[in-house]
């Protein structure tokens, strides 16, 4: 269960205290913030990989591993507090998915991912600076990763693309502390797993961040194309500009729109349901459909236009940039984000207000867009 937009009643300079100096952990502190991480205490795990028992016990001992680590000790302070909140919560996904098999297997398909969503909101709730933020919800995401890197048919190409969604080297030294903070026979192989992984991002040239494209074009071509070369410099020569709005209802895309693309021709989707008599909870098909007829006809014609639609999600994102892709056009994408109070007042006060409802539940499902995601993200 996903936290609703709710006051703010914890703040980041709350998390950012909490983050210890020594060896000692607050824990009676930490664990009262949120009843996510009281719900870990009574999750279990396969003990094969888990003999230490429940993921609230797993997740003390990686959290005590970690500031442990001499390595962790000397980051700066916005990385060390980065990974010890991603350490801390990087299992939070793991109520709502474990599932104990016939055979008394446990499993937790999809936890990193489910995980990493509800990290967002919490910490949206608290506040947190975006980039740092998406940073420690990157690593969740991504926090297994280092244990199978080096054994996937081509690592060196998951290296980089990884490299877009999270910094290796914190990735890296958050897995060799997961790996320590459980009991398990394979302790030593997956160690050295994570020391290969970390190898294979330095000899991809992105330990310590984004592997460098070309140009904007070469990034967003290796991303959509599986046999790119990531070293190719792609040709940029684009028909038109298309700006892509992305943002819950209220956040202010289109006040954003009126200061920053004015004259532009835009396809709304609030305009069209407008002009059909389609509401936020009706069949959006015939929307959709109208909403692409528009776009293509701006697109052959090679003029540039604002697409104004929520895109909350990576998977909706996916089918519009597709389309717009195959006609040449640059993309940017233009993610507007308020705080949770802010957005509901805003929402409130427009004449097609969204109900509460939906709000909560697209909010539940918001994945801002990633860097490789077009040629350019513009963060309001």
């Amino acid at each position: 269960m996903m936290p609703k937009l709710l006051p703010l009643t914890i703040t980041h300079d709350q998390l950012l205290t909490l983050v210890p100096k020594g060896p000692q952990v607050d824990w009676a502190a930490i664990w009262s913030l949120w009843p996510e991480l009281a719900a870990l205490d009574s999750c279990p795990q396969d003990p094969i990989y888990h003999a230490e028992g429940d993921v609230g016990t797993h997740t003390r001992m990686v959290v005590n591993a970690l500031v442990a680590d001499p390595a962790w000790q000397t980051l700066r302070s916005d990385d060390q507090s980065c990974l010890f909140w991603a350490a801390i919560l990087h299992d939070i996904g793991k109520p709502a998915v474990t599932k104990q098999a016939d055979d008394g297997r446990i499993a937790s398909r999809g936890h990193a991912r489910v995980g990493a969503s509800i990290a967002r909101q919490l910490l949206w709730h608290a506040g947190s600076p975006f980039a740092w933020r998406e940073a420690l919800c990157g690593i969740i995401a991504q926090h297994q990763l280092p244990f199978w890197l080096i054994e996937r048919p081509d690592p060196m190409r998951l290296a980089i693309e990884s490299s877009w969604r999270c910094r290796p080297d914190l990735l890296c030294l958050h897995a060799k502390a997961d790996t320590l903070g459980r009991i398990c026979q394979d302790q030593q192989a997956v160690l050295e797993n994570v020391g290969l992984a970390a190898m294979t991002f330095e000899e991809a040239g992105c330990l310590q961040g984004p592997f460098a494209f070309a140009n904007d074009e070469s990034r967003v071509a290796f991303f959509e194309r599986t046999d790119r070369d990531p070293h190719y410099a792609a040709h940029e020569d684009f028909k038109c500009t298309v700006t892509v709005m992305s943002g819950l209802p209220g956040a202010g895309k289109d006040r954003w729109i009126a200061r920053h693309r004015p004259g532009h021709p835009v396809v709304s989707l609030d305009l069209i349901r407008e002009a059909l008599g389609v509401t936020a909870t009706d069949n959006q098909g015939p929307v959709i459909q109208a909403a692409y007829d528009h776009a293509r006809g701006y697109l052959r014609a090679g003029t540039d236009f604002v697409w104004n639609a929520t895109n909350v999600t990576s998977q909706i994102r996916a089918k519009l940039l597709r389309l717009l892709r195959d006609y040449g056009a640059r993309i940017e994408i233009a993610y507007v984000e308020v705080r949770p109070d802010l957005l509901r007042q805003q929402n409130r006060n427009r004449p097609d207000a969204v109900p509460d409802a939906v709000l909560d539940h697209l909010a539940r499902k918001l994945e801002p867009p990633e860097a490789w995601e077009a040629h350019e993200i513009l963060l309001v």
